[in-house]
This record gives structure tokens, sequence and C-alpha cells, in this order.
């Protein structure tokens, strides 16, 4: 007789404590089989030695350790087509139940609806949890139920919400006993889903409350390196939004603190409007005639554009899949703004080389330098790529530690004239959206 389990499906969640789906699961009657799924279709468009694969898969590993050593339990590991694995899944057991944290990304949502339609075919539930955000999907909107376009109303009523809420803490190690009692769980390697491990490492992240107080006055200057390195952690789940949020409040720090709230209001704007992953969200913007130039996009890829900022962000991102906030700016609008090329050329570029991609704030990010997008910044706001090393890496630090080539015959010769190409946008723009 197969045994009767509630499957719990890890995703973006790679912790075992304060995960809302996972403790539920934990909860409920049956034994808890916790599983993960290397999902073909996403792996199948990322470099064979993605660091993020290998982040996710030492994290499981971790994870799959802990369980073991403690509870005698473990997490499948599968690699395949999702429905597949389900398929197989609900021949080898009598499944209750899958609980799962939501993911709010077009491919996840139909990716969830396949699973919830053979799931329903076979009798079982599917049970789905807010876990990566505070408030999702429609919790913060206008009176009339529309979605805000503008962040700061935006994120003046989710903080009047949040006022109301208990910001509750889910302990699950209260309730691992409830796991199957399975050691050996089917494993796999990273050859076994076709990749190799990454000579780049994703760092831990740092919130302590020195870095909370001071990130107001710090984290513009790229030298200082001041920032909390979160993005890949809330990203996979290998830490809590609420923990996060706790710490922003105990430490009294608005700034840290919308930082947090910017991501859920770019995660809401994409459930609202997925076609923006594709499109600009103001349509008029999509009649820009974009130069998209391929030898200067790869030289702006390589750092090699002759203005010693934006090579310093481009080769940062390269050599260690991170690049500062305020440089990612400015990046972008060298490459919208300076030399005409397509935002999503670039969009396309960080999803590919940066270890916190997530591709709401990547894509609302991306349209703000370009003009196009929901509370974007206007399309005559042109960063002047040298002013803004006087305001924010005077001293050269930044550029000197990643453009080695920096001050030496070698090193690139601008490829546009800043003045012209500022110019150039201006009428470009200027016909495309008047």
């Amino acid at each position: 007789m197969k045994d009767t389990v509630t499957v719990f499906w890890f995703r973006r969640d790679l912790r075992l404590d304060d995960n809302i789906g996972f403790y539920n699961a934990l909860k409920s009657e049956n034994k808890v089989l916790p599983i993960f799924i290397f999902d073909k279709e996403i792996l199948s468009k990322l470099p064979k030695d993605d660091a993020r694969v290998t982040f996710i898969y030492d994290t499981l590993q971790e994870m799959r350790s802990e369980l073991q050593d403690k509870y005698g339990s473990s997490i499948a590991m599968f690699h395949g087509n999702p429905e597949s694995v389900f398929s197989e899944l609900i021949k080898n057991y009598t499944i209750d139940a899958v609980f799962t944290n939501r993911d709010y990304e077009p491919y996840a949502t139909k990716r969830d609806e396949s699973i919830q339609q053979l799931l329903s075919e076979n009798d079982i539930e599917f049970k789905t949890f807010k876990d990566q955000v505070i408030f999702e999907k429609d919790e913060v909107v206008k009176k009339d139920g529309a979605p805000y376009k503008v962040y700061t109303p935006y994120m003046k009523l989710w903080k009047e919400q949040f006022k109301k809420e208990e910001l509750k803490i889910y302990y699950t190690y209260d309730v691992l006993d409830n796991l199957i009692q399975n050691s050996r769980l089917p494993n796999l390697s990273l050859s076994d889903i076709g990749f190799t491990k990454s000579n780049q490492e994703i760092t831990p992240y740092t919130v302590t409350p020195t870095l909370i107080k001071e990130y107001e006055d710090t984290r513009n200057y790229p030298a200082q390196d001041a920032t909390s390195r979160l993005g890949p952690h809330l990203r996979f789940g290998t830490v809590s939004v609420r923990k996060m949020v706790k710490k922003a409040i105990a430490e009294s720090n608005e700034v840290f603190w919308q930082e947090l709230i910017w991501r859920e209001f770019f995660m809401q704007i994409l459930w609202h409007f997925p076609h923006t992953k594709d499109e600009a969200f103001k349509s008029k913007y999509d009649r820009i005639e974009w130069r998209n130039n391929e030898k200067e996009f790869k030289a702006w890829c390589k750092g090699e554009t002759g203005y010693p900022l934006v090579d310093a962000g481009m080769r940062q991102l390269n050599e260690t899949g991170f690049m500062h906030n305020r440089i990612r700016m400015l990046v972008g609008s060298f490459l919208c703004k300076h030399l005409l090329i397509d935002w999503r050329w670039g969009e396309a570029y960080f999803a590919e080389k940066l270890h916190d991609y997530e591709m709401a704030s990547n894509v609302g990010n991306w349209q703000w330098v370009a003009g196009s997008g929901v509370d974007a910044s206007p399309y005559f706001r042109i960063f002047n790529p040298t002013t803004q090393i006087k305001k924010f890496d005077k001293d050269l630090k930044y550029i000197k530690k990643w453009v080695k080539d920096y001050e030496k015959s070698s090193y690139s010769k601008e490829i546009v004239d800043h003045k012209s190409a500022r110019e150039r946008c201006l009428t470009v723009y200027k016909a495309a959206v008047s």
C-alpha cells in the first residue's frame, strides 16, 4: 500500500525556517514529502556554469544535510518538466495535497495553472501561500481597485496597511517532526542537470544594525560597498522578507525599508501588467527608433565604452555577478540614451549576469531608465557619465578597482560624444513620444 503524504514544493523559498507554505504543510495531518524540481524549461536558458544554479544546488544540499542529520528526512530532488515530475509522484504516492509558496512571474503563474489542473484531475488539493512579500497582487491598490502606477502613493498606503498587520514569524523548526522519515530521497549532482560549478560566488548578505543605520548616507558610493547584498537571498528565499522588514523597523531606517517596498511595487506592476516583460508600459515608447548598433552593444557589455564609471560597473558585473545599484542606473541610462540601444537588450544581459536578477525589478528599473515604464525617469533626464564620477567616485577608488587600464594608453576611447549623443537622444525620443 502506498504511503499517504502531503507534498511541499520548494521553489523561491530555500530555507527551513519562517517559510509559510512549508509551515502549513507540516501542520497538516499527513507526513510531509519535501521536493525541489530543477525545471528544464528554466535551466535551458542559462549558461552551464551559472552561479545562481550553483547557489541553489549548494543551498539545497545544506538543507538536505540538516534534515538528514537532525530529522531523519531529506528533500527529494528532480530534474525535468514539473508536470512530468508530478505525474510520477502521483504514481508512487497517495498524495493528499501539494503545498507551495506563490510565485508571481508570468512563466510561474502559467506553470502553476497547469499543475493545479493536473492535481485537480487526480483529486489532489493545490494550496498556495504568500511568502516572498508582505503584500501581493492587489492587496495595495487604489480605492477603486486600480493598481498604483507611481511608487510614492503605493509606498504610503503600503505603510498604512502594514501598521494594521501582525508581522508573524513562522517557527517551522517546531513542527519538523512531521516530515516523512526517509533520509535517502532521490538526490542529483550538478552534472546530472547539465551544469558545472561556477567560479563566481553569491556573497552572504549583511544587515547589521550599523549597515542599516548608515544606509542612507553610504548607499550611493560604490567604492564603499555598503549595500546589504540581500538581492539574491530575497530572490531565492534564503532569507525571510518578514525578518528583514523587522530589522529595518528595529533600526528605524525608512530608506532601507523603502527599498524592500520598491521590490513589492515592481512585483505588483508585473502581476497587473504581465506584458511589460516584453513591451513598454507606455506604448508610445515602443515607437522609438533604436539604433541597436551591435558593435557598440558589445563594447558596453565588455566595459569598453571609454566612460570609466560605466566601464567599471560592467566589468564588476562580468567578474562578480553584482553591480552597485547607483551604477546600474548609470549604465542603463547610457545604453538607452547615449547609444540608443533598446532597453530589452540590456535587460536580457542583466538577466544572464546578475546574481540577484528578479524579473519584476529588472524590467521595472530598465523601463525606468528608458523612460518607458511606470513612475519612470522623464526621457529628457540623461545622466552625464563624467559628472557622475565627481558625485559618487571623486577619489576614483571604484573606477581604479575595476578598470585596471584606466589612464593607460590601452584604455578605450569614448565610443560616443556625450553632448552630441544627448542631443541625438532628445531628438529621437521626442519624435517617438510627441
